[in-house]
């Protein structure tokens, strides 16, 4: 079979690589990895996060005309402050991209109120506030809006000692659709990642940062036995790739849901 000859981009199309696209989350991990790899790609980034001498690292990783935006998603003044200064600096948002997350390792019993609020004011919360913010922007451009999610409680049953986080994902997830009901002319993603260790140095994964290692140690053969962990990790590129590529669709196309996991071990060559 002969494979059609590739096309040649309109300039349209090329503009549309350059998607002014805002992720947040940018000074470490995954989303640090998504925003330097998006503008590798030839998008014109802004980076948000809470940590302003690694976001503008990123920044500077990133490239000529990343921008650097501290941001707390935990704060409403601080999520508008910051969207309204990241569409100022880009000329307006075609994409936005919520990475924080975070996972407390802890048996439902033993989490207090504290952890409670942590995870949910980080992981739904500053989705929602994030998103009030951008929308104005994201209905301008018919744009795209993407959110990490992960397999845990998403398409497994919620992982022993990740209760909290898994019942944080299953709201974000209702978010997400909510959000699409009210906005039908943006196009919402929930991004479903399989275990990924994201780049090295601050680009690495800090999710099991601080957890108690006599309990993980008590919960990792539980989630294998039962089959939750695929026993290998998904390379940071191609997550960026799946990023890139729900990004960019014409506006005519939606993905109300992309799953990005790593082969099973026994299957990779």
């Amino acid at each position: 079979m002969a494979w059609p000859a590739p096309r040649t981009l309109s300039g349209a199309e090329e503009d549309w690589r350059k998607m002014r696209t805002v992720v947040i989350g940018a000074s470490s991990g995954l989303g640090r990895c998504i925003g330097i790899g998006l503008a590798k790609r030839g998008a014109t980034v802004a980076l948000l996060a809470r940590r302003k001498t690694m976001l503008e690292d990123a920044a500077k990783e990133a490239g000529p005309g990343a921008l650097a935006i501290e941001c707390d998603v935990t704060d409403e003044a601080s999520c508008r402050s910051a969207i309204a200064n990241a569409a100022d600096g880009l000329g307006g948002i075609d994409g936005l991209i919520y990475a924080p997350g975070i996972g407390p390792l802890s048996r439902l019993v033993d989490t207090d109120a504290a952890t409670w609020r942590r995870v949910l004011d980080t992981n739904v919360m500053g989705a929602a506030l994030a998103t009030a913010a951008a929308i104005p922007h994201l209905s301008a451009s018919a744009g795209k809006a993407i959110y990490l999610s992960s397999v845990a409680g998403q398409l497994t049953p919620p992982w022993p000692g990740l209760g909290a986080y898994a019942t944080s994902k299953a709201a974000l997830s209702t978010l997400i659709d909510a959000w699409r009901g009210e906005h039908p002319d943006i196009g919402f993603t929930r991004l479903v990642v399989g275990d990924c260790a994201g780049g090295e140095g601050d680009a690495m994964t800090q999710f099991t940062a601080g957890w108690n290692q006599e309990l993980a140690a008590t919960c990792y053969p539980v989630w294998m036995a039962r089959g939750y962990m695929a026993g290998a990790l998904m390379d940071v590129e191609d997550l960026v790739t799946v990023v890139d590529t729900t990004l960019h669709p014409a506006a005519s196309t939606t993905m109300p849901m992309v799953v990005a996991t790593a082969r099973p071990a026994a299957t990779q060559p």
